[in-house]
Formats: C-alpha cells, structure tokens, sequence
C-alpha cells in the first residue's frame, strides 16, 4: 500500500472489542485485503483463522459477475499490527439537526503502516478478488467493512481466535428449506413456490409440508425429507418437492442450472408448465396417488394403514419419490426410454410397500422403512431394470443386489424383468445444449421416518 487510501468510517464500541464500520469499494477491497495464510510472518495464525476456500467461492464469483441483483453481506477484517489511523470529523450542523446523531464518524487512513486479512468472509473476498480481475468494473461497486484491531503478540492472537470463534460459532447460516423458500435466482426453487401457489393439487393446505413444528417462543422447525406417519394431509415435504422438479427438468435450457443466476421469466414460465405437466403424469400413474388422497379420509391411511403398513402407497414416501424421479432423469434423459413409456410401466407396478420393487427400502418383518444409504442405491437399481432395462447382465445384477442387501431372492423373475429390453434404441432426448449439465443437488436427505 504505497499510496494513502482514505476510507469514511463510524467508530463504535462493544464488549471490550473498538470496531469501525467503513464502506469500501470492491477494488480497495481487493487490493488492501488480505487472507491471514498470505502473512507468513504468523504461521499460528493463518493455520487456526483461515478456513479452506471451497467451491462457493466460485458460486459466489459467478453470483457477482452475472447477476444485477447482486449484493454481499459485511465482511469482517482484522487490522494486523495496531489501530487503524482514525481521523474524527465535526459536521458542519449550525441548526442542530444531527445533533446526537453525529457523534465517532470519521475517517480511516490506510498508510501502510498495517495490514488488513479477511477475519469472517474468506469466501466473499476470494470472489471479490477474482470478480474484479474478470471484470475490472465491478471494482466500483460498494461493500460494507467491519475493522478490529489486532494486535501481534500472544495476548492479541488469543482474543482475536476467540472473536473468530464467536463469529462463526454464533452466526447461523441459512438452512435448505430457507433457501428454498427465499431464493430468487434458483430456477428451481422459484418453481417450487410457484407450485406451492398454482398447483391445483400441492397448493392444497397442508399437502406440501413446510413447517414441522412451531416452538413455545414462536422458532419454526422446518420439515426435511420425511413427513411423520400421522401426517392427515401431506404427500411431501418443500425440499423433496424441490429435488423431484430438479429431476424433471431434462430436455430445457441449460441457464435453469445455473443456481446464481436468474432466466427469463418466459424461460421460468416454459419450464413451470412442462414440469407441471410431468408432475400431475406422476400423480395419475404412480398408484392413482392424487385420487385416493382425494378420496381418503385421513392421508395417514394412505401412507401407513393402522396394523398394516405394509399395505401403504410407496409414493406417500419422500425416499420413493425422489428415487422415481432420479431415475427418470438418468434413463428418459439419456434416451433409454421415452416419458410416456415411462410412466406407463409406472402405472403397471403394484403400489404397495410390501411388494417389489419397494422392498428394497421397506421391510416386512419389522413393518418398517429401511433408511440406509444402500437400500436407496438398491432401489434405484430396480427401478431401473423395472422401467428402462438395457441388457440381462443388468437385471442380473440388480437381482444380485437385492439378495447381498435383503438377504433373501428377489420375487420378480429374470425372465419378467427381461421381457422390457429394448429391441431397437430409442433416440436421446437430451438437446446439445445441455450436454454435461448435472441436476441441482438434493436438499434433502433420506432418514428415518419420523412418527
């Protein structure tokens, strides 16, 4: 820092900690900021502060360079090697107006003198660092800027851990479902609540699950994966809702994977009515789920009959759900079998959670979900070879599967499973365009059922 940078600043206090509080552009960001395993002059330091740079950094670098909406929270940084030089100003205020409102605002002199690394933010700065090389612009956009001052010496290395600890062990990152539900450029989770609006169906009160309890103190605890057994209305819940659209959504434009940046709305809009349009394919096929909640009194009686659960809708299951559709962006997107022959071979299952292929994932003999993760792989498997089989070695090996797991035959036959073996190839649906493009990862994770 060779030159004199003058930075407008409050100076506020808490605890036994002097902050400043400074608008910076993202140019002095970049260049007057650094991360603590840069200073090699405290090894301790940068090994216990810095956290490893992942690959948010690049989500975070595409959110500034693509999107007009963007913005980024406060970055915390610590001034290395004493106080910042701090000027104080007096406001010229001859009627009194700010009086009160005026007081420790002032300026920051960036001499040189000291250094600055990123104390909470790590993420925020690599981005911005690497934003502003691509695109120099952005370099004037504004940030705000917390300074603390820390001191090198064995003293100021312990209280400047354990404000590093308090800021990260305090701050609470916003959960799936909260993305979901706020989450303006994910492609998907603007069709999610789209749907939790429109649908005629999943906008109904209570068929979505969004929130699992209200605490004493008014705190929600939103729901998962699972939706409990005693459930009277619920199918699903928001964040299996969001894995199923992501898995549907073959075959359209590759800017709705990009989770940082919003399409069009006629690109939205396109992409909601064919989502749809597969969505109420399911709800017809899969066991005439949509009519018989309809018809049902409580969906509990759907999902897990009282003394015979082995009797209940697989589809009332979160783990099936999300398996149907994964298994329909591997096998209908690659060409292995077109959408309607798909849901057709659906529709011919026997939707009961006591017969195959949903063995994989329910046990019989303790009227229980079986939540493994090799269970949910298994039932995949025989997805597969039920709705989209390619060769005998396939099914075989499937079958193979289900007895290591299960530990008994599988009750469908080779023979039956082989008679859906394509003779002539069906032609990829998969447009150019969208080569390589991977659906937005799961939100949820599969569990045990909640009761």
């Amino acid at each position: 820092m060779s030159n004199k940078t003058f930075i407008p600043a409050f100076q506020c206090e808490v605890g036994d900690w002097k902050y400043y509080i400074c608008m910076m552009k993202y140019g002095e960001v970049a260049r007057q900021v650094e991360f603590a395993y840069e200073m090699g002059a405290n090894q301790e330091l940068g090994q216990l502060i810095q956290r490893g740079l992942s690959k948010r950094t690049k989500e975070i670098t595409d959110y500034l360079l693509n999107s007009e909406h963007r913005f980024l929270g406060a970055i915390v940084i610590a001034a290395w090697g004493g106080e910042p030089m701090y000027t104080q100003l007096a406001m010229d205020d001859p009627e009194g107006i700010l009086s009160g409102i005026d007081r420790e605002f002032g300026v920051l002199t960036f001499d040189g003198t000291q250094q600055y690394f990123a104390l909470d933010g790590q993420h925020r700065l690599r981005a911005i660092k690497d934003s502003t090389k691509k695109n120099p612009e952005l370099g004037k956009e504004d940030i705000c800027v917390l300074i603390v001052t820390h001191y090198d010496d064995p003293q100021g290395r312990v209280r400047t851990r354990r404000l590093f600890s308090n800021i990260n062990r305090n701050a609470k990152q916003t959960g799936n479902a909260e993305n979901i539900a706020l989450d303006e450029d994910d492609s998907f989770a603007v069709i999610t609540r789209r749907i939790l609006e429109e649908h005629p169906f999943l906008s109904e009160e209570g068929r979505v699950r969004v929130i699992l309890s209200v605490g004493e103190d008014g705190e929600l605890k939103l729901a998962s994966a699972n939706v409990p057994k005693t459930d009277a209305r619920a199918i699903t819940t928001m964040t299996v809702l969001y894995d199923v659209i992501g898995r549907l959504a073959w075959e359209m434009p590759k800017e709705l994977f990009n989770r940082a940046r919003r399409p069009s709305d006629v690109v939205l809009d396109n992409a909601y009515e064919v989502i749809v349009r597969r969505i109420n394919d399911l709800l017809e096929r899969c066991g005439a789920i949509r009519a018989t909640l309809e018809s049902a009194v409580s969906a509990r009686d759907v999902r897990a009959p009282k003394d015979h659960e082995g009797d209940g809708h697989p589809f009332m299951r979160p783990v099936v759900q999300k398996a149907i559709a994964r298994v329909a962006w591997n096998t209908v997107r690659a060409g292995q079998v077109s959408w309607d022959d798909f849901v057709n071979r659906l529709s011919g299952l026997e939707w009961k959670l006591s017969s195959a292929p949903w063995l994989a994932v329910y046990s019989t003999d303790s009227g229980k979900m079986l939540a493994g993760k090799d269970n949910t792989v298994l039932l995949d498997h025989l997805l597969e070879v039920h709705l989209a089989p390619q060769s005998a070695q396939q099914i075989k090996r499937a079958r193979k599967e289900y007895k290591d797991v299960r530990g008994s035959n599988y009750p469908v036959s080779e023979e039956e499973l082989s008679a859906r073996i394509p003779t002539h190839p069906v032609e990829p649906v998969v447009p150019s365009g969208i080569d390589g493009v991977e659906p937005p990862p799961e939100r949820s994770e599969d569990a045990a059922d909640e009761v």
